[in-house]
């Protein structure tokens, strides 16, 4: 298992000043959580940290924002006003769409499940005449996984067997962004996130259902500390290269071989399952990186 320490960063002395900014309308526990990890990691790592929605005015006299909101449009006007945000917005926006993910990590060569982006559409439509359900159903065969390109925690993600469940989810989805992947038999119900932050994967977490083919923790999955293999780190590593990420939470799942393939890339992973299954808190991670980051800009 996994226990890297944040390095000593010598923050004693030297107070810095951070926003961290959050969405307005998510008030759920689990958000609840994550908020009260990241003040108490900027606490001890000397930050003078202030919370602020993307609904509230945001000051532009701080040393930097750690942005975990998705309002990727807010996050470049702070960029243009000069603020120092993590993760960029061009990175927030690459995580957040999967078919913008997938197209960064396809020119980068990187292992996915084969994947086809459903043709765009202006408007809802009715797929049960269009030649690319056919081509797709002989492309990627049944099962099939069918993904909008925007969704959290598991949802928005689903396990088609046939074409009419095929048609019906793209008509229930339309005219949404969709991505239809090769279902990995191999990683059902299962798969390994690990955390990266700078350029070290500071934890892992192997995930499992025996009941749903996501593996998601808020699906009803469990979890248990994992310690990566060198091909894994070196996987979750490149992927958060590829997308400019200072840290990231990478979804991995076993190939036919256990060959790692990447399924999805976090900019803004939650970060409590992690400190509950391994003990390590990300958040004195990604908060001591930060800092150093800032220190020698």
């Amino acid at each position: 298992m996994l226990r890297i320490q944040p390095k000593d960063r010598g923050v004693k002395g030297t107070k810095m000043k951070g926003t961290l900014v959050v969405n307005h309308d998510l008030h759920g526990e689990k958000f609840r959580a994550q908020t009260a990890l990241y003040l108490a990691a900027a606490e001890r790592q000397c930050v003078d940290m202030t919370v602020r929605t993307n609904a509230e005015p945001i000051g532009r006299e701080t040393d930097f924002i750690l942005f975990l909101s998705k309002d990727v449009r807010l996050a470049r006007i702070l960029e243009q006003d000069g603020c120092y945000v993590f993760n960029s917005a061009s990175s927030i926006a690459l995580c957040d769409d999967k078919s913008l993910t997938y197209l960064r990590l396809r020119g980068e060569g990187l292992p996915m499940p084969e994947t086809l982006l459903v043709p765009m559409t202006f408007f809802a439509a009715d797929w049960s005449e269009n030649p690319f359900v056919d081509t797709a159903a002989q492309a990627l065969g049944f099962p099939m996984v069918v993904k909008e390109a925007c969704g959290s925690f598991g949802q928005q993600v689903w396990l088609v067997h046939n074409r009419a469940e095929l048609v019906e989810r793209l008509n229930a989805s339309s005219p949404k962004t969709v991505l239809l992947q090769r279902f990995v038999a191999s990683s059902r119900g299962r798969d390994v996130r690990l955390q990266v932050v700078g350029r070290e994967v500071v934890a892992g977490m192997y995930r499992w259902s025996d009941t749903d083919f996501r593996a998601n923790i808020s699906n009803g999955g469990s979890m248990k500390p994992f310690s990566p293999n060198e091909s894994q780190k070196a996987l979750a590593l490149q992927a958060c290269d590829a997308l400019e990420l200072s840290f990231g939470g990478v979804d991995l799942l076993f190939g036919e071989d256990d060959e790692p393939l990447l399924c999805e890339v976090n900019s803004n992973a939650h970060i409590r399952n992690l400190l509950d299954c391994t003990g390590i808190d990300v958040a004195e991670h990604i908060l001591a990186h930060i800092r150093e980051t800032v220190k020698n800009v």
